[in-house]
């Protein structure tokens, strides 16, 4: 039992390093950015239908707009975040990489070709993506209750999908959603043979 409980608080030792070292970094990009760098560095985002665009998908997630835009995509990415690598940091980590990669493209793809695209908020939507249909792909108890659990508590963020705003990059965010949910398919567990 102390061995358990020794494991437990291991993982979430390492978890909360995790998240806090990723929002660490968000917040002095953007300090770095705004006060040094006026802003300039954005330039380093998605840069849709320009090949020089596509470094974005490395750089993208972690720069933002300002200090409330870099404020609103952190509680969400710490708290949907902390739900996909509860299971494993393995998947946080695969989860992430998906978003973000495939919400980047996605966005270079489609996006207007006079805009710059950046934020955390592709990943926050693959994380949220990822968690809404994991219940569905596993069918497990668990993995149902978190889905149903992130449907009621962060479901107004379906809305973030869609082009509301001109200033908000929807595109992002939906491909960042859509990168969550191929993410969910691969990482459930196959259900061959049942």
């Amino acid at each position: 039992m102390k061995q358990k409980v020794q494991t437990i608080s291991k993982e979430l030792k390492q978890q909360f390093q995790i998240l806090a070292t990723l929002i660490a970094i968000f917040w002095i990009v953007v300090i770095v950015n705004q006060i040094v760098f006026r802003g300039r560095l954005n330039a380093f985002g998605i840069l849709p239908h320009n090949v020089v665009g596509l470094r974005g998908l490395l750089f993208a997630p972690f720069l933002h707009g300002g200090f409330y835009h870099v404020a609103a995509n952190t509680l969400p990415f710490i708290v949907l975040g902390w739900f996909v690598m509860i299971r494993s940091i393995n998947d946080f980590y695969f989860v992430s990489f998906m978003s973000a990669f495939i919400g980047g493209l996605g966005t270079w793809l489609v996006g207007n070709p006079n805009s710059v695209h950046i934020g955390a908020s592709v990943v926050v939507f693959g994380y949220f993506g990822y968690l809404l249909f994991r219940g569905y792909f596993e069918r497990s108890f668990v993995a149902i209750a978190i889905s149903v659990a992130i449907a009621v508590t962060y479901g107004g963020l379906i809305w973030g999908v869609l082009p509301t705003r001109s200033y908000i990059s929807w595109e992002g965010h939906l491909f960042g959603f859509i990168g969550g949910i191929i993410a969910a398919k691969l990482l459930s567990p196959s259900k061959t043979g049942q």
